[in-house]
């Protein structure tokens, strides 16, 4: 007999493929000031590895510019050289009591980079999916051959794997479009 629970799990699974490509695209930066992009950049601070939105507020006071105050005045200086040596590339500028960062407009060729780049994590979510897919199909074939499930069930727990890996792709293209949309936008 088949159980909602074990299509749950690979559900979930997929899921979580598709929360994963969304986090590693709000690293990348669109043209847009977007807080997010500092969230993988850390700092010493008294010996532990600080990520920088755990030192200060970070603000966007309009569309091209995040403005980062510091709870403590003297992390400015690691915060600032933390952000240079980060591959964000982005220079930021610290007045002494907080640290402005201007993103510049992106050429035309870097956006068509960025695409590739969206495109190419979207393909790996894509196929990341299809691996689960494949283990959902792996471990319905298994429950036929240990006669827990007949071969009809089989055939239904395949046709049902298959509509919910479509899904998950669908959803996995419109993530990856509406990113390129984003960053294609002048």
């Amino acid at each position: 007999m088949l159980n909602k629970s074990d299509y749950k799990r690979f559900s979930e699974k997929m899921d979580k493929s598709i929360a994963v490509l969304e986090d590693q695209l709000t690293q990348i930066r669109a043209g847009r000031a977007n807080p997010s992009i500092l969230n993988k950049i850390t700092v010493e601070y008294y010996g532990v590895p600080t990520p920088i939105n755990q030192l200060g507020s970070i603000n966007v006071p309009e569309a091209r510019m995040l403005v980062f105050q510091p709870w403590d005045v003297s992390v400015l200086s690691l915060v600032e050289k933390a952000i240079q040596k980060s591959d964000i590339g982005i220079n930021p500028n610290n007045d002494g009591k907080v640290i402005r960062i201007a993103f510049p407009p992106l050429t035309e060729e870097r956006r068509k980079e960025l695409t590739k780049q969206v495109k190419k994590m979207g393909e790996d979510t894509k196929i990341a999916i299809r691996a689960i897919r494949r283990e959902a199909n792996e471990y319905f074939k298994n429950l036929e051959k240990k006669s827990e499930i007949t071969e009809d069930e089989l055939k239904v727990a395949e046709k049902d794997v298959q509509e919910m890996t479509d899904q998950h792709i669908e959803e996995v293209d419109n993530v990856v479009k509406k990113k390129e949309k984003e960053i294609m936008e002048i």
